[in-house]
């Protein structure tokens, strides 16, 4: 068998922009719309302050499968991607999957932020300054014009270090707000990616027309956004409607166990398959992000494919079969 290739970091980011991240993501979710791609179950667990976590997919079409892992812990974590031939379960690539995770977390939201939001919505409001924040801007800005991006977070001191960050980085005006009211107030893009274990942004805060990336609310115990906000999106579209019936209190406090209701959520998936852009007049539309493995996958496939192309990777030995040893040696 090929050997396997190691794919560093620096690899990654040479390989892949946000604006490549996106296309991958659209592909990869063009796939599972056809039935190509399928997840597997997001699982993990915990110990202490860590967590242990898995997710994965396979790519019948692209002859690949694969999990990501990693263990969040409070010194840190090492994701790794991990691909394998469909056809015969050798190991084709390891993928270290820090940027590459960054990538897929934003850039589903600046996928579903091309298809739901306004044609010309620039104006932005952005929750969070923590580490996913910059990705979920960059990835916003990607696929509309940004005018102006207001920033808040508990702390003034981050937000407004974090506004000129943004200026520097990106080239989009930016200024921190001290309030969610203030900050939200007229804006066409809204995305959260907090921390919250308390909703903080109501439905009479939001003007008529944004739309809303829901990112940071993945567990249980975390709520971004008040329930009965659903009530006004002509769109409720999610990466996963699986994992958000799961994990998110926030869907699972609106629409509980009636079918019927979770029949308005609709994976994002099915609205690039079926062309499904915002509704004419549309109130709010909002888009509700879990992380699932088709991501991860959609990016990986396409990194292994431009490292083979690129001659870029570590080429490892592909592992060998030994024999267990079955009872004790003799001494």
């Amino acid at each position: 068998m090929d050997d396997t290739l190691w794919i560093t970091e620096a690899d990654v980011t040479s390989l892949i922009d946000m604006r490549g991240a996106i296309a991958a993501l659209e592909h990869g979710l063009a796939q599972e719309a056809q039935g190509f791609a399928v997840n597997m179950v997001k699982t993990h667990a915990t110990w202490g302050n860590g967590d242990l976590h898995a997710i994965g997919a396979t790519f019948a079409g692209d002859g690949l499968v694969g999990t990501k892992t990693w263990a969040h812990t409070e010194g840190g974590a090492a994701p790794v991607l991990i691909l394998f031939d469909s056809h015969n379960g050798s190991l084709k690539a390891v993928i270290e999957a820090f940027a590459l995770g960054q990538l897929r977390t934003a850039g589903i939201s600046g996928l579903a932020t091309r298809w739901l939001a306004a044609e010309d919505a620039s104006d932005m409001a952005l929750f969070g300054v923590g580490k996913q924040a910059m990705a979920q801007l960059a990835a916003v800005a990607a696929v509309r014009d940004l005018k102006r991006v207001r920033v808040f977070s508990r702390s003034r001191e981050r937000a407004a270090k974090f506004a000129q960050s943004v200026e520097a980085e990106l080239g989009v005006r930016a200024a921190p707000f001290d309030s969610v009211p203030a900050a939200v107030e007229g804006a066409s893009i809204i995305t959260l990616v907090t921390r919250a274990t308390e909703p903080f942004l109501s439905s009479a805060m939001v003007a008529r027309g944004a739309h809303i990336n829901a990112i940071g609310a993945v567990v249980p115990e975390r709520i971004e956004f008040e329930p009965k906000m659903l009530a006004r999106c002509a769109q409720v579209v999610a990466d996963n409607i699986a994992q958000v019936r799961n994990l998110s209190s926030e869907f699972t406090a609106y629409y509980g166990s009636d079918e019927r209701a979770w029949a308005a959520v609709t994976p994002l998936s099915a609205v690039i398959a079926d062309k499904m852009k915002r509704p004419a007049g549309a109130d709010l539309t909002m888009f509700k992000a879990m992380g699932m493995g088709i991501s991860d996958l959609s990016l990986g496939v396409e990194v292994l494919r431009m490292a083979d192309e690129k001659g870029l990777g570590r080429r490892i030995p592909h592992p060998v079969r030994a024999k267990p040893k079955l009872r004790a040696s003799k001494s």
